[in-house]
């Protein structure tokens, strides 16, 4: 059974500390973007995230597979929470300048990168092996009504201050970490590992002893680190769209809103056969969109390529946790759950950065239709480098 009252809490508090988290995002992009008008500063966003990510990837994998998860996750919400309210009072007291932003910026990344592993790999303690892929799929189709709502909502209420959207993000956090807090979760007994250098590097040996995992990470990494044009939604939606704050919010928002309609397609009819196809075929789409939203100056055609892009992309990610979670046994989750988030992560994060410095260096536009070729390119190459992925499956039928 899917809905036990553990996922529900689960699936509540991964719900609303998105809801924040995309609040936050977009008024911490305006706010910044307003105060400096370099879109190398929109990259800096990223690199302050994925420095942290970087440099506790091996700590947080081993701290996931030590600890309980549940109370890590706890935690982390409580360290958000103190960053957010120090944006809020930093913003209400007017001294919140660029190196603040970036400092507290990477505080949030720092508690991310514990958080993401941690959380990760409490899904297979709550449901049988055999629902994975559909709880899974289940909480990602929340998370992108989250991911809707949430730059929206931020975009929407920054027109009252800054500081009010951080209070109410830190507000969201506080009841995400509460609930997280009633979670129970029955799994496997874990012996206590020392801290070793056998036991840090685990997750990575893991990873590198299994080919089909390789392909699919470094896949990931390439692909979306070239396709980071979310990262200058801000100069879209001021120097080249018009559309202003509210505007920033809908381009935000408009990636999750095509997320939602494959997230609950899966969540009816998960994945099992030809996922390999289906997953390049996902990555080819998502750098045709993006070279798509580079070049358009309508409105309308921006919120479809993003929301194209948003499809591609949640599909994707879907195949890529089913398929790391169910090859990794409950022990190693924990650290090969934080290499993952290493991957995504930079994907991610030194993907927003590496579109602001060639956007800096070439231009917007240029930046951004580069990176949506680059990603097609590397789709095609991965597509001869690692045939497996080609194959695989993720259940039969």
């Amino acid at each position: 059974m899917l809905w036990t009252t553990p996922f529900s809490l689960y699936w509540c508090s991964r719900v609303l500390a998105t809801l924040a988290l995309h609040m936050q995002t977009v008024s911490i992009g305006w706010q910044l973007y307003a105060l400096t008008g370099s879109p190398l500063d929109l990259g800096l966003i990223g690199l302050a995230q994925f420095l942290p990510t970087v440099a506790l990837t091996l700590v947080v994998g081993h701290v996931a597979d030590r600890w309980d998860r549940r109370l890590i996750v706890v935690a982390c919400h409580g360290v958000q929470i103190a960053a957010t309210i120090a944006l809020a009072l930093g913003s209400a007291r007017a001294w919140l300048g660029r190196d603040a932003i970036l400092a507290l910026v990477a505080l949030i990344g720092a508690a991310r990168a514990f958080e993401n592993p941690a959380r990760a790999a409490l899904v297979p303690g709550l449901v049988p092996a055999a629902l994975i892929p559909r709880a899974i799929a289940s909480v990602t189709s929340a998370v992108q009504m989250a991911r809707i709502a949430g730059p929206a909502l931020g975009g929407a209420l920054y027109a009252l201050g800054a500081a009010t959207v951080y209070g109410i993000v830190a507000a969201l956090y506080l009841v995400a970490a509460a609930l997280m807090a009633g979670v129970r979760v029955r799994a496997p007994a874990r012996a206590p590992a020392s801290l070793t250098a056998d036991t840090l590097f685990s997750g990575i040996a893991f990873i590198a002893s299994r080919r089909l995992l390789v392909g699919l990470l470094s896949l990931d990494l390439f692909a979306v680190l070239l396709g980071g044009a979310t990262a200058l939604l801000p100069v879209y939606a001021r120097d080249i769209l018009g559309v202003g704050s509210w505007g920033l919010g809908l381009l935000r928002a408009a990636p999750a809103v095509g997320a939602l309609v494959i997230s609950l397609a899966l969540a009816r009819r998960p994945i099992g056969r030809h996922a390999g196809p289906t997953l390049f075929g996902a990555v080819l789409i998502f750098g045709a969109a993006t070279v798509l939203f580079g070049v358009s100056t309508s409105v309308p055609l921006s919120l479809g390529a993003l929301g194209v892009l948003g499809a591609a992309d949640l599909l994707s990610v879907v195949i890529r946790h089913s398929l790391v979670q169910i090859r990794t046994p409950d022990g190693m989750r924990g650290r090969v759950s934080a290499v993952h988030s290493l991957f995504t992560g930079t994907s991610n994060q030194l993907g927003e950065f590496e579109s602001g410095a060639l956007a800096a260096l070439l231009g917007v536009v240029p930046a951004v239709v580069i990176g949506g070729v680059a990603t097609i390119a590397v789709a095609a190459l991965w597509m001869l480098r690692f045939p497996e992925l080609r194959r695989f499956h993720l259940a039969d039928g």
